[in-house]
């Protein structure tokens, strides 16, 4: 599972990927944000053509939804990767609208697990696009998650699918059939914890900033 995360990086670590066409007005409003949870907007790197960087919800939203804000019920933050290509609810999404999401570090289990360099990394997502009767548009995410592997698992059995650097364009691009697909999903598996770290949190976990 990925319930919550954090993005501390500054404006300038961040990958080159996500300021290459960025929102209007992202630049000065950019601010750290300590915890992400749930429902808050999100910065996603998506591939529609060219590779665009958007801000999305956090919950995944299908398109024939009839009430996106019904507070009554919950919108999944999460997906199996192993069952992703099989749900009806992300199959599409799976197939046509992979995702990124950049993080400095996640949470599980009262525990921060984050690179032993520091550097932010790549949270392998899907996404969908939600369009109401009158034409607005409202785009939405969730994060894969895979088997934990050897560092995480004390802490939990299940961690964030997460992309290597070097390959974003690879999973967010269009795919042109069943075999390409199919290519993707080693991407899927469990991630080597060399580079990695777990640490014991002190404090609660609050919210601090949203990006805008």
């Amino acid at each position: 599972m990925c319930g919550r995360f954090e993005l501390m990086s500054e404006f300038e670590e961040l990958p080159p990927q996500l300021k290459e066409n960025l929102p209007k007005g992202f630049a000065e409003k950019y601010a750290q944000q300590e915890l992400i949870r749930p429902t808050d907007p999100v910065l996603v790197l998506k591939n529609e053509g060219k590779t665009t960087t958007s801000i999305m919800l956090w919950g995944f939203i299908s398109e024939w939804s009839k009430d996106p804000f019904n507070k009554e019920r919950s919108n999944p933050f999460n997906a199996r990767a192993e069952t992703v290509a099989e749900k009806k609810l992300f199959r599409a999404s799976w197939r046509h609208k992979r995702c990124l999401l950049p993080a400095s570090g996640f949470f599980e289990a009262g525990h921060r697990i984050s690179r032993k360099d520091s550097q932010p990394f790549w949270l392998g997502g899907i996404w969908n696009r939600w369009m109401s009767t009158d034409g607005s548009e409202l785009e939405s995410c969730c994060v894969l998650t895979t088997e934990a592997n050897e560092l995480i698992k004390s802490v939990h059995n299940r961690m964030p699918v997460v992309i290597p650097k070097g390959l974003e364009e690879e999973w967010i691009a269009s795919v042109k059939n069943a075999t390409d697909l199919r290519a993707l999903e080693p991407m899927l598996g469990v991630w080597s914890s060399d580079e990695w770290k777990v640490e014991l949190i002190n404090k609660p976990l609050t919210s601090q900033m949203s990006l805008f």
